[in-house]
């Protein structure tokens, strides 16, 4: 008898096993054709589900036979329900689309950092500028990157010359140093390469920009201590995407991109090609370049290979060539002489193929392999003084992820060198430097509960010339109820010193000497944040959100520039630090088609050192950023700006004034097409209004620093074309 019973319960088990499936698909918009990474799978009334990974791909195991309701959903787009009969007669992964909701498409952002999580299931605080609010941002300013991350709150862009525009980012106060800019997670523009980077991105190519604020080093390795800046590129799909964008301004720019991407069986293809033209303008009259002569000529194309639906490859090249003079007008206009003799010329060339593997293991796992190699060819150029050199830098990166109903693993390995030889022009004091960092990284999500999810992750690195970093992170989400959402993070940070600084650039890296390895350590950082995010409903009609971070940075011996004997100017490393603290507060309310966004920053930073604390130069301790817009989607959008900058410390211990930046845009949209004309900084708010941006001569000018617009009052307009 007991081997009946015995020989039934072995046949029962077999047979309930046998009729296990599994439910695959992948979900994309229903628009665009654009994979959802992130969007959600789940058996209705069970715990049952999966999340699509970087493919739009998801995979539920272990689905009974018998009939099941799959819920399907993602941020921003209507949630659907589907009916399916296990066993399913289909074997290929089902192709199911999900439709946006118009209202709320500007909620849809997708996070390209280590996890395959949606923003709002991620425990790191992670902000998106993607859809309809790239597209508004990219129409004013065409040509870079610059404009659509200084509109956002808590970022800063810091001009570093007067006449050629150069300019680096500030979060949260911190020097753009300490700021991190990837391209689909590769470290492109660091070092040298990052004094002209905002300026050499143009955005038409771009799916999304992220920002996580405050120490990321964990997440990227060094140089992420005020936090990092992922720029996301598109990718091909089944429906053709041609698109072609036409500007000129009223200064005589111009600008003209194009983007082709296609997905045909396999092979999908991806061609972006840009061409910008600066002319030289000088609002202010006083006979220097506040916007230089320059021209632009981007490149980059990149192919996809889909071997089956585990399996696939990419294989990009980006290429960047620029000329830009600014400087004395008559002297960039063909006409110098002994007076009109002043200029700065800046000639880059930028080269960077890059490749990145993907293989899906099992269901849940994944390995990954990535690498870039970038070439940077910078000269620049002064009235008897020429800087230039050479950067070679690449990154290659192994990392295998595990996603399971409780918990999300990743790990990997980074090998990350960057290489600067100078040509030896007018100076006997080389900066070259050889930098090679080995890293290791872990790091988990657990989903303790429906309600409370908790990031935790471990990087070790070492670098060859300043020794081994041990970098923790932790990150908690609570989500206290639908309608209110909290986060709490912080980790450890560092910075490998080089003397590609703002001040630095700002002297054109004339008389700058060398860093004294042996007498200099990594800067190294902790910092924390506090993020609370509140959204309710007011009416049917309409909704109200406010968001609001705590957050506080310490930086500790920061590497500083000072003057020394005979004009000199060296890196020292006193004793003390840098911190910054404020809070970020963004408020949205939307009512029918209008959208009000209201965001406040404030940021105390201060230099500690021999016990006094002063005000770090350059930051604006209050700004408030006012967007009014009015929206029928697909037809129609009118928006209003005014951005208010507080009174900044100068380095000179001056005070600049306070100031207001009022823009309007517009943009009628048809099936195929788009007009769109922008009035930006109507009350024509220069620095050139206030007071002299300049001392000396016309023929050898000492520059004061940049802390308001030069530019002035600019209208741009354009057409857009989607096919």
């Amino acid at each position: 008898m007991k081997k009946v019973i015995l020989s039934l319960l072995v046949l029962i088990y077999f047979s309930t096993a046998w009729s296990q499936n599994k439910f695959q698909a992948i979900i994309k918009d229903e628009e665009n054709k654009q994979p959802l990474v992130g969007a959600n799978a789940i058996l209705k009334g069970t715990t049952i589900g999966a999340s699509a990974d970087l493919n739009g791909f998801v995979e539920i195991q272990n689905v009974p036979d018998g009939k099941y309701i799959i819920i399907l959903s993602y941020i921003g787009y209507q949630e659907r329900a589907e009916v399916f009969n296990f066993p399913l007669s289909q074997s290929e992964p089902l192709e199911i689309l999900l439709h946006a909701d118009a209202e709320e498409l500007e909620l849809v952002v997708i996070s390209a950092t280590r996890s395959s999580r949606t923003i709002a299931d991620t425990p790191t605080r992670v902000e998106a500028i993607s859809g309809e609010e790239l597209d508004e941002k990219g129409n004013m300013k065409p040509g870079d990157i610059r404009m659509l991350l200084n509109e956002s709150t808590g970022i800063q862009t810091q001009q570093t010359s007067a006449t050629s525009y150069n300019s680096s980012i500030r979060i949260q106060g911190l020097d753009g140093k300490y700021t991190q800019i990837l391209k689909d997670g590769f470290p492109l523009y660091s070092g040298f390469s990052g004094g002209l980077s905002l300026l050499q991105i143009v955005p038409l190519d771009l799916k999304q920009v992220e920002v996580i604020k405050g120490a990321s080093s964990t997440l990227h390795g060094g140089g992420a201590i005020a936090g990092l800046v992922n720029l996301v590129s598109r990718i091909p799909t089944d429906d053709r995407q041609l698109s072609v964008m036409l500007n000129g301004t009223s200064a005589l720019g111009l600008d003209a991109s194009g983007y082709y991407a296609k997905k045909s069986g396999k092979i999908g293809t991806t061609i972006f090609i840009s061409y910008n033209l600066g002319t030289p303008y000088d609002p202010a009259g006083i006979g220097l370049t506040a916007i230089p002569e320059f021209r632009r000529y981007t490149i980059n194309p990149k192919v996809f290979v889909y071997f089956n639906e585990k399996t696939a490859f990419n294989l990009g090249f980006n290429s960047t060539i620029e000329d830009r003079t600014g400087g004395d007008m008559k002297y960039i206009e063909g006409k110098p002489g002994s007076v009109h003799s002043y200029f700065e010329k800046n000639e880059t060339i930028r080269f960077s193929p890059q490749f990145g593997f993907d293989y899906r293991a099992a269901a849940g796992s994944r390995f990954s392999l990535k690498n870039s190699v970038s070439y940077y060819d910078r000269s620049v150029e002064i009235p008897d003084f020429k800087f230039a050199g050479k950067q070679l830098s690449s990154f290659s990166e192994a990392n295998y992820s595990h996603v399971s109903e409780q918990f999300e693993w990743i790990a990997g390995l980074n090998f990350w060198t960057d290489q600067f030889t100078q040509d030896l022009l007018d100076t006997s004091d080389v900066v070259d430097y050889n930098h090679i960092t080995f890293g290791a990284f872990v790091q988990n999500t657990w989903n303790a509960s429906e309600k409370v999810s908790l990031e935790s992750g471990l990087r070790v690195d070492h670098q060859n010339k300043y020794g081994s970093f041990i970098l923790p992170r932790v990150a908690l989400l609570m989500k206290a109820n639908p309608k209110l959402t909290l986060r709490l993070g912080g980790g450890l940070g560092y910075k490998t010193p080089t003397v590609f600084t703002e001040d630095a650039e700002r002297l054109q890296f004339r008389n700058v000497l060398p860093i004294d390895v042996e007498r200099t350590k990594a800067e190294e950082s902790i910092g924390t944040n506090f993020d609370i995010n509140y959204r309710t409903p007011l009416s049917d009609r309409m909704t109200f959100s406010i968001n609001s971070l705590l957050f506080y940075t310490r930086i500790n011996e920061p590497i500083l520039l000072a003057p020394i004997t005979w004009g000199q100017y060296e890196f020292q490393q006193p004793k003390g630090f840098i911190d910054t603290k404020g809070i970020e507060t963004n408020i949205k309310l939307t009512y029918d088609h209008f959208k009000l966004f209201v965001g406040y920053t404030h940021a105390n930073v201060k230099q500690h050192y021999n016990g006094n604390g002063t005000t770090f130069p350059l930051v604006a301790r209050h700004r408030l950023n006012n967007v009014l817009i009015y929206e029928i989607h697909d037809e129609l959008r009118i928006g209003l700006e005014a951005y208010y900058f507080s009174p900044q410390k100068l380095s000179d211990g001056r005070t600049g004034r306070q100031y207001w930046i009022l823009g309007l845009m517009t943009e009628k949209i048809w099936e195929d097409f788009s007009l769109f004309l922008n009035f930006e900084n109507f009350l024509d708010t220069r620095q050139t209004k206030f007071e002299t941006i300049f001392t000396g001569s016309i023929t050898n000018p000492t520059f004061n620093d940049i802390y308001a617009p030069v530019d002035g009052f600019v209208v741009n307009g354009g057409l857009k074309i989607k096919l």
